[in-house]
């Protein structure tokens, strides 16, 4: 698996790695039921403890993203549409906070930033 750890970030190591793998699974990238890598291999890849991705895929497992089988793995919970449709509401919330934030700092006032947003609306 492909996760990327920026050890420098102000994000603990196993939330980036938790919210890497919600992503994968969100995003499609990680299908229901397939099986994540073991706890040790993850860690040998990613070069960090296997304490810290063992918290991590309990927090995973924690927020039903995965199910853990003692003594065969950990595998990507089968799909519940309702907590995939809040996750992406999440991202979007997300990225129109940061879109505020950016024209905030060019100085644009509320009613232009809204003003922004339905010409936006009626284009797409």
């Amino acid at each position: 698996m492909n996760l990327i750890i920026n050890h420098s970030s102000m994000q603990p190591v196993y939330e980036q790695i938790v919210s890497q793998i919600k992503d994968k699974i969100v995003h499609g990238e990680l299908m229901e039921e397939t099986m994540l890598p073991s706890v040790r291999t993850l860690a040998k890849d990613i070069r960090v403890s296997a304490l810290t991705v063992k918290k991590a895929y309990d927090q995973l497992e924690a927020e039903g993203f995965v199910v853990t089988v003692h003594g065969k793995g950990s595998f990507v919970a089968s799909a519940n549409q309702a907590r995939m449709l809040e996750e992406k509401k999440k991202e979007v919330e997300s990225e129109f906070e940061q879109a505020i934030r950016k024209a905030r700092s060019c100085g644009m006032e509320d009613s232009d930033i809204k003003e922004l947003f339905e010409i936006v609306l009626e284009d797409t």
